[in-house]
């Protein structure tokens, strides 16, 4: 764990001010460190910002820690390391599967995202990211923008989705999300073909709708829902679709329940209300819990692990990087569909949950690396 970092003459120090720390804590955070098995978490503070960051890098083993920056106003420091910690781990396993030369990596900004005082902000952040010398690469995220991303690029290269260059990813998570689903079909009904099948689409944001105008093109019918009205709207003019109230949403008798707003709702409430033969969305940590995902195995419904079926935005990035066309990277997202076949073989052959057949897939890879480069030393 890195807990203080040089950056301008000055000391950034772990977590809160110093008074805001107490001692018996310590155990505590080393112990979340412990379990998620992290290469390198970076805690820092800037007083002349008020810059809190966390920076968690999982695993360099396949290559740079990617991940984005995500600003939210977290009810306790604890509360926000952990969200770094499992969103880093799930970058690792989420670059891994769709074969990608990168290492997982999250970073988190304590604070009030909608603060206009963003310059000095994310160039302290810059500061941060610049001293962990290249192992940790940003792009944004939740509460972030394009523009946050170039302040940060004043301060360091270790940054991504600027301005002018890979451009919203939505376009391409949804069409991973959209291969994903017609994988997870021919598993259920012997045929990938969409035409005639019935989707309760949650959330009809960027993602979402992009997703939807796919289903729609196939022939699918969609019931959809979000806690934005207009989004709704959108959707059902666009594409046709039957609207819901959010909550109603579970309720719906359908093929295919696809999450694509927040994480967490496969969850005790949720499970019973279920009347649908798969899952697969976009959402991140569609899970509440592990126990949820062996709830629908037992239920014979199919999961689609989130962080395989969503990695077309991962794909977007690593576009940027790599200097893909955007022809390439969607053909890159399209490859979701035999990564999911995998799991879902894995899974059946060693009778296992997928989302543990995912991890499975992951794990052999990162694996499969280490391995080759200790025997290149």
């Amino acid at each position: 764990m890195r807990a203080r970092v040089k950056s301008s003459g000055s000391t950034l120090r772990a977590g809160s001010p110093p008074a805001a720390s107490a001692p018996e804590r310590a155990e505590d955070l080393f112990a979340l460190l412990a379990e998620h098995a992290h290469e390198q978490v970076s805690l820092c503070y800037e007083p002349s910002t008020g810059y809190r960051g966390i920076i968690a890098i999982h695993s360099t083993v396949l290559g740079p820690a990617l991940g984005g920056t995500r600003f939210w106003s977290y009810g306790s420091d604890r509360e926000a390391l952990i969200d770094a910690l499992r969103l880093s781990r799930g970058m690792t396993y989420k670059a891994a599967v769709a074969g990608l030369n990168l290492g997982g990596g999250k970073s988190v900004i304590i604070g009030d995202n909608t603060t206009a005082r963003r310059e000095p902000l994310f160039r302290a952040h810059g500061r941060h990211i610049e001293a962990l010398k290249g192992r940790y690469i940003t792009a944004e995220d939740v509460g972030t923008s394009t523009q946050d991303m170039e302040y940060i690029k004043a301060e360091t290269n270790h940054v991504t989705g600027l301005i002018g260059t890979s451009g919203d990813p939505s376009p391409v998570t949804a069409y991973g999300v959209y291969r994903g689903i017609k994988a997870c079909a021919r598993v259920r009904y012997g045929s990938d073909e969409l035409a005639g099948k019935t989707v309760a689409l949650q959330g009809c944001g960027h993602v979402g709708y992009h997703l939807a105008k796919l289903l729609h093109a196939e022939g699918a019918h969609l019931v959809v829902a979000d806690v934005d009205p207009f989004r709704v709207a959108r959707v059902v003019d666009e594409c046709q679709a039957q609207s819901v109230a959010p909550d109603e949403i579970y309720r719906v008798q359908a093929n295919v329940f696809a999450p694509c707003a927040l994480g967490a709702v496969i969850n005790d409430a949720t499970l019973k209300l279920l009347r649908v033969e798969i899952v697969a969305g976009a959402a991140n940590n569609q899970l509440a819990d592990e126990r949820h995902g062996d709830a629908l195995e037992a239920r014979s419904i199919i999961y689609a692990p989130d962080y395989v079926i969503n990695g077309g935005g991962l794909i977007n990035v690593n576009a940027e990087l790599q200097g893909w066309s955007l022809e390439r990277a969607r053909a890159k997202a399209g490859e979701i569909y035999d990564a999911l076949l995998r799991v879902f073989e894995i899974a059946r052959d060693e009778r296992i949950p997928t989302y543990r057949a995912a991890d499975r897939l992951a794990e052999e890879r990162i694996a499969a690396v280490a391995k080759v480069r200790q025997n290149l030393v």
